[in-house]
Formats: C-alpha cells, sequence, structure tokens
C-alpha cells in the first residue's frame, strides 16, 4: 500500500476527529446547548441523512445495476447476528442481565452510518464513492430495522417490561426515505422527479456528515465517566475494534469480494458502538452501566484502529 493511501486514510480520519471535537468543544464551553444539540440531531435524522438516502438511491440506484440489493440489508442484519454471538461469549461473566445486555448491544451494533459515509467521502474519488455510498444505505436499511427493534429491546431494564413496543419506532425518517426511494424507483417514477427538486435534496444530504460529526461530538461531551469498569471497557475495545476487523480481514483473505463490497464489510466490523444506543437507552429510561463509556471509549481507541484496519485492508486488496 502506497505511503499517499495511508495519508489519506488517517486524514480522513482526522477529518472526522476534528468535526468531533469542534462539537464537543462547543458543548463542553456551553455555547452550544444540550437543547440545540438535540435540534441539530433531529435535523440529520429528519431532514438531512433522509435527503441524502433519496438523492443517493434517485442519481444512482437501479433494480438493473443493483439485481442483488437485497443482500445488504441481509448483510447488515449478518454483521449484528455475528456481534451477538460474540458479545454473548464473552458477557458471561457479567454478574446481572441488564449489565451482559448492554455489553452485548455495544458489542453488537456499530456506527454504521455517519462516520462510514464520512470516510467514503473523504478516501475515495465522487466516482468511486458513489456506488459504495449506495450499498450503504441499502446497508442502512437493514441495520435501522434492527437497532431500533431488537437494540430497543435489549436496552430495557428487567422492571420496564411492561412497556409496549411501538411499531412506529421501526420506521425511523431513514428507514423511510429508503423505502420511499426504492419504491419510486421500482415504479418507474423517478424519471418524472425534476432535477430542480434533486439538485437541492442533495445539497441537503451533503450537510448530513458534518452535521452528524458535531452531534457526534457533542454527544460524547455530554457523557458521564463515573466510576469507569476499567476491565468491561478493555474487553469491549478488544472485541469490537481489534477482534470483529480482524475477522473482517480473514473473510477479506478468503473469499472473493468485490473492493466496494469488500471495503463496506471493513468499514461496518472495525466501527466503534453506535451513538444511537445511548439514545435509545435514554429514551427507556434505563440505568446506564456500560452504554456511555463503551461509546466514549469505542471512539477515542477507534481513531488508532479504524486507519490501521482500512489500511490492510487497501493492502490485501492491492495484492489481489
Amino acid at each position: 500500500m502506497s505511503f499517499e493511501q495511508v495519508r489519506l486514510i488517517v486524514g480522513a480520519i482526522f477529518q472526522s476527529f476534528f468535526l468531533g471535537a469542534t462539537g464537543y468543544f462547543l458543548v463542553k464551553k456551553r455555547i452550544l446547548a444540550n437543547d440545540c444539540l438535540i435540534s441539530l440531531s433531529r435535523l440529520v435524522i429528519y431532514v438531512a441523512l433522509p435527503m441524502f438516502i433519496l438523492s443517493q438511491l434517485i442519481r444512482d440506484f437501479s433494480f438493473h445495476a443493483y439485481p442483488n440489493w437485497w443482500f445488504f440489508p441481509l448483510l447488515s442484519v449478518g454483521i449484528t447476528i455475528l456481534g451477538l454471538v460474540l458479545g454473548r461469549i464473552f458477557a458471561y461473566k457479567l454478574k446481572t442481565k441488564d449489565e451482559r445486555n448492554q455489553f452485548i448491544s455495544l458489542v453488537a451494533f456499530q456506527n454504521a452510518g455517519y462516520l462510514p459515509i464520512a470516510l467514503v467521502s473523504a478516501i475515495l474519488l465522487p466516482e468511486q464513492a458513489s456506488p459504495i455510498l449506495t450499498q450503504l444505505v441499502l446497508f442502512l436499511l437493514g441495520f435501522n430495522l434492527v437497532v431500533w427493534s431488537l437494540g430497543w429491546y435489549m436496552l430495557k431494564e428487567k422492571d420496564a417490561q411492561n412497556r409496549k413496543f411501538s411499531l412506529k419506532s421501526l420506521l425511523s425518517p431513514p428507514v423511510v426515505a429508503t423505502l420511499a426511494g426504492l419504491l419510486l424507483i421500482a415504479l418507474g417514477a423517478k424519471r418524472f422527479i425534476p432535477q430542480v427538486i434533486i439538485k437541492p435534496m442533495h445539497m441537503a444530504g451533503e450537510c448530513t456528515v458534518p452535521l452528524a460529526l458535531f452531534v457526534l461530538g457533542g454527544s460524547l461531551a455530554l457523557i458521564k465517566l463515573e466510576n469507569v469498569r476499567i476491565k468491561e471497557m478493555l474487553l469491549l475495545v478488544l472485541i469490537k475494534l481489534i477482534l470483529l476487523p480482524l475477522v473482517g480481514i480473514i473473510l477479506v483473505l478468503n473469499l472473493k469480494f468485490s473492493f466496494a463490497l469488500g471495503l463496506l464489510i471493513m468499514m461496518q466490523l472495525a466501527m466503534p458502538p453506535a451513538v444511537s444506543l445511548s439514545v435509545i437507552n435514554r429514551n427507556n429510561k434505563s440505568k446506564d452501566i456500560f452504554i456511555s463509556q463503551g461509546i466514549f471509549f469505542g471512539h477515542l481507541v477507534g481513531l488508532l484502529t479504524v486507519p490501521l484496519f482500512l489500511s490492510l485492508y487497501f493492502s490485501i486488496a492491492m495484492l489481489k
């Protein structure tokens, strides 16, 4: 792998880190209030990310070009199952069910959207990034459905079993945008959408990455690291940021993936825990045992492990 490629990957990580650190600083210094952070988060979830998904599908997706489109949501489920299995294996010594469920959730659910979108956009040329971003949008369809159903269920406390699960939580704006985009394309209706609508949708979608990274950094600033469980955090880092990416390297070495698919798999297996777990846990009003600590230390250590494993992947892809 060339020095230039390593520089691009490391540079992409630290570009994301810079934007996240800006959000962290703004919240820590109370320049950006918690209410403003919530509004920014809603702007990303309800406007920017759905616009990004719709514009990406309308511009670059067709069922003819992606006949196996359904594979990507299933791939997301498969990666989640792998995380659930590994998390369950290593969580057996934890004392309570709530501790085990939170630890397993941190292993199983990754930052599947914001960071991969930022990395793909920064590392690759636009013509190279476009098909991978489309695959990522399809991948997120499966991820969002699973994290807002199984993830929601796992993070309920034992004494909260009487809380009813709402099917509306499955239909988050990104999921609705993906389904709407696929329906428009299936009906052949996308050709009737004028550029005067598609272009501003694309412009709004381009705001997703910086806004999302501001929200990510600001969310980390709100995390309270009290009574850090050092042993459990070390174990989480070992499984989530080292063992799972190593599985990805083994898969790449032994299976004939395309460059785009291999990169998608490697990124997802190398990502730190999902920030949405904190949102779900807060929504359930469950005790925060591991969630905040896991998200914080996962993203901190990920600054080193993510570029390492992506660099390894690029080296392997060049040799294949």
